[in-house]
């Protein structure tokens, strides 16, 4: 197909063909469409030169199509519905939508909050695949071409302007070592943490994350004062490093709320963090936001939010900022 020969097309032309095939009369195809005789014996006109074919012949008062018209109508009716149906708002049925849905979950987010979204899928949308990865170097680049539809993660401290962002929810960062550990049962101070190795997750550099209260200060030095002795992109090699030796892992504190996670493990505070809070997002590129399947995977999400919020006591922004009073 030359989509040169697209270019002559006027949908319009189609809509007076069909009246006209239907009618057989041009006063009364015009009065159909409510435009006057004139313009509609010039649209036939158009008509016959784009098909190169005269389509009607008069007999009597009326016109009758030639065999060239006769086989564009057979087809007529199909190819306006199917324009139709394409300017038409689609109806979005979750239990029978087959698609996939491509998803980037920052470091722990995953373990945590991913089997119970492909639960809550399993149930609501049955059809719906998810490809799921836990780093991009190029994010905000696949979020805008297609290689990924959202991501949830710690909130950076630029986005671009085709970006919209979230809020999940706001929580404080702790220790996870092994029950047992000596700091277990103890009032620690921060000298004390830097005693002991530390086990760091491979993920974004701590200077493109954002930090409330000023926080990335008490964060750099927190990373400045401690030694991390393995680095590693896998979550469950870093906890079992945790429940072998002494090693002490900062992270989120929804692990804890993982029993097969958390086993053997205790939360412990990090001592000079004060009220730090890190901020996770849900991060949609403008691409998604009229589909009607990315606003039910983006729903199932906020849903899903809401509900471990509820369960954990995390707090939303509104929250935050009433016990804080911080305008952030």
């Amino acid at each position: 197909m030359d989509i040169r020969d697209l270019g002559r097309l006027d949908l319009n032309l189609l809509v007076a063909l069909e009246a006209l095939l239907e009618e057989k009369s041009v006063s009364r195809a015009a009065q159909r469409l409510y435009v006057t005789q004139s313009a509609m014996s010039k649209t036939l006109g158009r008509l016959r030169e784009l098909f190169d074919d005269p389509l009607f012949v008069r007999r009597g008062t009326g016109m009758v199509p030639t065999p060239r018209a006769e086989q564009l109508g057979l087809r007529l009716p199909e190819v306006l519905q199917a324009v139709q149906g394409m300017i038409q708002p689609l109806e979005f049925d979750p239990r029978a939508y087959e698609g996939q849905m491509n998803l980037l979950v920052q470091g722990p987010l995953g373990a945590w909050f991913v089997p119970a979204l492909v639960a809550k899928l399993q149930h609501s949308a049955p059809g719906m695949r998810l490809r799921i990865c836990s780093q991009s170097d190029q994010l905000f680049e696949q979020l805008a071409v297609g290689g990924l539809d959202m991501a949830l993660q710690i909130e950076r401290r630029h986005y671009p302007a085709d970006m919209e962002l979230t809020t999940l929810a706001f929580a404080q960062p702790v220790l996870m070592a092994r029950k047992g550990h000596p700091l277990e049962n103890t009032e620690f101070t921060f000298d004390d943490v830097t005693r002991f190795p530390q086990v760091s997750l491979m993920s974004t550099e701590l200077g493109e994350l954002r930090f409330n209260d000023n926080g990335a200060e008490q964060v750099e030095e927190y990373q400045r004062r401690t030694e991390a002795q393995v680095e590693t992109d896998d979550l469950q090699t870093a906890l079992q490093i945790v429940r072998e030796t002494d090693c002490l892992f900062p992270a989120p504190p929804m692990l804890m709320e993982q029993f097969n996670l958390s086993r053997d493990l205790v939360a412990l505070p990090i001592p000079g963090l004060g009220d730090l809070s890190i901020r996770y997002v849900a991060v949609r590129p403008q691409r998604v936001l009229g589909s009607a399947a990315h606003e039910f995977f983006y729903q199932q999400i906020i849903e899903l939010t809401e509900k471990f919020r509820a369960q954990m006591g995390l707090l939303n922004l509104e929250q935050l900022r009433e016990q804080r009073q911080l305008d952030y």
